[in-house]
């Protein structure tokens, strides 16, 4: 983190634009607080003590999460490894360094079942993120760069825009791999045993 007085309040505006409003430092938000902030359906995330706060999502992005929901939940359930989580839920990352994130999907296995307290408080085994052509809340590459170093296994990346799908795998804090799928190949995962469906029989609007 910087070392100056002020930090970046980031505010994501109209069509996911983001600007940048400054906080004195002694006005970043400890993890406590975000969490006692009132309750709001719009996406928010705390990056080291600054709020980032964005517009609504749009129809064809909620609609790929609802399907992939959905799909996952499906199977989660029937094979029973875990729960399937949807946002806006947050998850503590790290409390003392302020770092929540609210990815749009996330699963949660049997394994990792002690995270889910009060609150989500550390990584879960796999996170799901819609990517529309606008980033709703920071950059990809900084995300993927917190999901790899606390621990998820593996991140699904559904690119909208140009119809690509991926999906990364980490270990040790970095990335290890990197699978793209057509649409209409089966997606093959190591994090939910058995999945066996296409991104074409996944969404049913606006793939």
């Amino acid at each position: 983190m910087a070392s100056s007085s002020h930090e970046q309040a980031i505010v994501v505006g109209e069509a996911g634009y983001v600007t940048g409003k400054a906080l004195a430092k002694d006005h970043l938000m400890t993890t406590e607080e975000y969490l006692n902030t009132p309750e709001t359906v719009l996406p928010q995330e705390l990056i080291y003590g600054a709020l980032r706060v964005a517009d609504a999502p749009l129809p064809r992005h909620q609609a790929a999460v609802a399907d992939f929901h959905l799909a996952l939940a499906g199977h989660v359930r029937e094979q029973r490894l875990g729960e399937i989580w949807l946002s806006p839920i947050d998850v503590i990352f790290d409390a003392e360094r302020s770092l929540v994130l609210q990815p749009d999907l996330l699963f949660i296995s049997n394994e990792r079942s002690g995270i889910l307290t009060d609150r989500i408080r550390g990584a879960p085994d796999m996170v799901v993120e819609v990517l529309s052509p606008h980033p709703r809340i920071g950059k990809l590459d900084e995300r993927l760069g917190w999901f790899a170093q606390y621990g998820v296994r593996e991140s699904w990346l559904l690119h909208q825009l140009d119809r690509r799908f991926e999906i990364l795998s980490f270990a040790e804090g970095t990335t290890t791999s990197c699978v793209s799928f057509d649409y209409r190949t089966a997606i093959r995962s190591q994090v939910l045993p058995g999945f066996r469906q296409s991104i074409d029989s996944i969404l049913r609007w606006g793939s």
